[in-house]
């Protein structure tokens, strides 16, 4: 299990809360101020409290399993070896939906991917001695991300990402038995509604991930082209074509940014534009003005000469 005996404080950052700094892991940052430590009590008490009530949602994804026509075995390697709910409830609604199976497993695996991006984040901040790190790339998920990343202190990360990992893979695999046994005692599981428990426990773990607009806007457009599309394509497919919306909306967002810009230059030329023919009728003005003194110079030079004359 990763060393948590060793304290070094994160500087502050000055993106969202728990962003690593812009220097090297546990060095200095940009930012002076360092944030406050956190008790590890705390730290425990939050991620025993994420590990359990995650960690229970998993007789639903056992019942849920075993409603879909796996096995008890099945079931419970799914729970071992996958160890992320999301994806495992994908691949048993669309095998219980009847879709083709290598297509449930590939919207399955693409809907696990976002762990690697995890990864990624998680790799810097626990900087765990490379014979734990493919153990604890198992746990990378994303219960243990969420608890992981505001800590303040490498000390508290470790903490949390030990403790929430460990709750959840002993409470997630036990209540994944407890479920797969007990669909058989339950008998018809559609009876019990218990197949609304999928979506409703995905739902709940991506709600709160939703902060902004573009996110909020992503995931209705994922929702909409989901639903239209599930009465024509087969199970499984639909979820992996709802994430084009994702490029549709960052090609909107371009577009809408563009037009903003374009609509600011052609603002900008057309004052410069302005205040040049201004410019140009005020030396047309000079010019006009600089002639008639010259004529009246002129005509006062030619009265003199002739009062000479006289």
């Amino acid at each position: 299990m990763p060393d948590v005996a060793e304290q070094t404080t994160f500087p502050e950052s000055t993106g969202t809360p728990g962003a690593l700094p812009a220097g090297p892991p546990g060095g200095p940052g940009p930012a002076a101020e360092e944030r406050p430590d956190k008790p590890d009590s705390a730290v425990v008490r939050d991620a025993l409290g994420v590990g359990v009530a995650v960690g229970l949602s998993g007789f639903a994804f056992g019942v849920t399993s075993a409603g879909s026509g796996l096995s008890l075995l099945q079931t419970c390697v799914l729970s071992l070896l996958v160890f992320t709910g999301a994806s495992q409830f994908a691949l048993v609604g669309a095998l219980a939906a009847g879709g083709n199976p290598y297509t449930a497993a590939a919207g399955a695996f693409f809907l696990g991917i976002r762990n690697a991006f995890y990864g990624l984040r998680l790799s810097q901040l626990l900087d765990l001695p490379r014979a734990v790190r493919p153990f604890a790339a198992h746990w990378v998920i994303d219960e243990s991300t969420a608890v992981t990343l505001p800590q303040p202190t490498r000390r508290a990360a470790r903490i949390g990402f030990t403790v929430t990992g460990l709750t959840l893979y002993v409470l997630w695999n036990l209540t994944t038995l407890v479920g797969a046994l007990g669909a058989e005692a339950l008998g018809d599981t559609d009876a019990w509604g218990l197949d609304a428990a999928s979506p409703a426990v995905f739902l709940a773990l991506l709600a709160p991930m939703l902060r902004s607009t573009v996110e909020r806007v992503t995931a209705a457009l994922a929702v909409m082209l989901a639903l239209t599309l599930l009465p024509v394509l087969p199970a499984g497919v639909p979820v992996l074509l709802s994430a084009l919306a994702a490029p549709v909306v960052l090609f909107l967002m371009g577009r809408a940014k563009g037009s903003s810009a374009g609509a600011g230059g052609d603002q900008g030329r057309g004052d410069s534009g302005g205040h040049g023919n201004r410019e140009s009728r005020g030396a047309d003005d000079d010019r006009e003005d600089y002639g008639a003194d010259e004529d009246r110079g002129n005509v006062a030079e030619r009265k003199k000469r002739g009062e000479r004359s006289v």
